[in-house]
């Protein structure tokens, strides 16, 4: 089930965007074989397994990397994959014997993904970093923000995720589809710094044109703008307002009870903040709940600010069953959506070892061969 349906992908674990990555795949259908470290076969990064959520749908081995034979076995299960995750830094699977000139030598149709924060290549190549580190090299947390505050971290949502395991999986998608067509296999170099950088694109051209000031807090999309920022309501919960346009400003006013002739004219940035305090000093008005049944109807873009949790129970998101729940665990539903082919949902995250010795089995290997692999580091629980 799912366009990726028959790809074969191996996935090193590791946490953050390569897991991501791996997820997105495993979503669309695409069989991931996690390799996961030798350990308890229930417990994970959180406790239990089921909440490592981006292990969603895949299956797993556990591997011991040093021991003996252990590369031979890894490049034993390469030679039945379409698709490679590597998630360690730049040189580690080179020293183990499982580089990419070694798995496509092996296999010459392999796609070898790589994840790293800078990228194999370059003078921070070697260092570590984080995805704060990334995004702020890349130049996006340095947009973030309020003019006269510190840079705002936004989760690790730009780096990490977006601009990494997202831009990885996307890139291995292209190289799924160009083997397919050439026979060939090639190393997808995914940093995450330059896709941070990637989903900034938008802002290269604004820049340029001089429709954008190189600082924080001094744009229409940074919150600078009273109509495209979030407001505090009379609960201490938020809204989020973005009128952009005229005809959605208008109707931001009208919801308000503005009456717009007493408004100072938006086209000039210098009535910018009387402006804010004008509409902030409207939404104290009213809470949160009273506000929404205002505008969930309206053209004003003007949303609720809701929580992880409360998104879930969203009309909407339940309306288009945004969230499923998998393994007792209300998570984000794949996406994006097919139409030709059929919803995929997601088994929950294996435990360690879990599904390995099927996944083997659906890959074409003889019980002679499991044995091998079992003899040179790798780990099943049996089915």
């Amino acid at each position: 089930m799912g366009p990726l349906s028959g790809f074969r992908v191996i996935e090193f674990q590791g946490s953050g965007p390569g897991p991501f990555a791996g997820m997105m795949l495993a979503d669309m259908g695409a069989d991931v074989l996690l390799l996961d470290r030798v350990g308890p076969p229930g417990m994970g990064k959180y406790g239990e397994r089921r909440f490592e959520t981006m292990m969603r749908g895949k299956r797993s081995v556990m591997v011991d990397l040093k021991a003996d034979g252990a590369t031979e076995a890894v490049l034993t299960l390469v030679e039945r994959a379409d698709a490679l995750i590597d998630v360690f830094r730049p040189g580690a699977l080179e020293r183990r014997g499982l580089g990419p000139d070694a798995c496509l030598a092996r296999n010459p149709r392999l796609i070898y993904g790589r994840m790293t924060g800078w990228g194999q290549s370059g003078p921070r190549a070697a260092t570590a970093g984080h995805d704060i580190n990334y995004i702020a090299l890349g130049g996006v947390l340095g947009a973030i923000g309020r003019a006269g505050e510190p840079p705002t971290v936004p989760l690790n949502l730009l780096g990490d995720m977006g601009g990494g395991g997202m831009l990885l999986a996307f890139g291995i998608a292209c190289g799924l589809l160009e083997a397919s067509r050439t026979g060939k296999g090639q190393v997808v170099d995914a940093a995450m710094f330059e896709g941070a950088s990637l989903l900034g694109t938008l802002f290269s051209g604004m820049l340029a044109s001089g429709r954008w000031k190189d600082g924080r807090g001094q744009n229409h999309l940074d919150g600078s703008a009273p109509w495209y920022a979030t407001y505090e309501t009379a609960d201490g919960q938020f809204m989020a307002v973005g009128a952009n346009e005229d005809e959605f400003y208008a109707l931001l006013l009208k919801e308000l009870g503005l009456n717009p002739a007493t408004v100072p004219d938006r086209k000039d940035r210098s009535h910018w903040p009387q402006i804010g305090t004008i509409i902030a000093q409207a939404f104290k008005t009213r809470t949160r709940s009273e506000w929404r049944s205002v505008f969930d109807h309206s053209d004003a873009c003007v949303t609720p600010v809701l929580s992880f949790a409360e998104a879930r129970a969203d009309a909407h998101a339940v309306a288009r069953d945004s969230f499923v729940e998998v393994g007792g665990v209300v998570q984000p539903a794949p996406a994006p959506r097919f139409s030709g082919s059929a919803a995929h949902t997601p088994t929950q995250p294996p435990m360690r070892g879990e599904g390995g010795l099927q996944a083997l089995r659906d890959w074409g290997l003889s019980m002679e061969s499991i044995a091998s692999l079992r003899s040179h580091g790798v780990s099943l629980l049996d089915e």
